[in-house]
């Protein structure tokens, strides 16, 4: 699987497969909407004290952004959730 880094896409192995992530302007607002903030000040500061849920919401909204589909957030281990949300915001900057 390739990425385009220009996009600011990543890759992350979720459940052994190999997916992609990207923070795209609908996935951010997603994010800014599951996690009641506004702004990238109030999104950075909420990301410091995620939930599960939140979690499985920050990763489901990348994952989108990705193009992928075919995804049950809540289903992937936690770590490999975290990792991935930390991936996909690296890329992103």
């Amino acid at each position: 699987m390739s990425v385009n880094g220009a996009r600011g896409e990543a890759v992350a192995v979720l459940g052994g497969e190999r997916r992609r992530l990207c923070l795209t302007l609908g996935a951010l607002a997603e994010i800014e909407t599951a996690l009641e903030v506004e702004g990238l000040d109030g999104l950075a500061e909420r990301m410091r004290r995620l939930s599960a849920r939140d979690l499985k919401a920050v990763l489901g909204a990348l994952l989108r952004g990705g193009g992928e589909t075919d995804v049950d957030p809540g289903a992937v281990d936690p770590r490999e959730a975290a990792e991935a949300v930390a991936r996909a915001f690296a890329a992103a900057a």
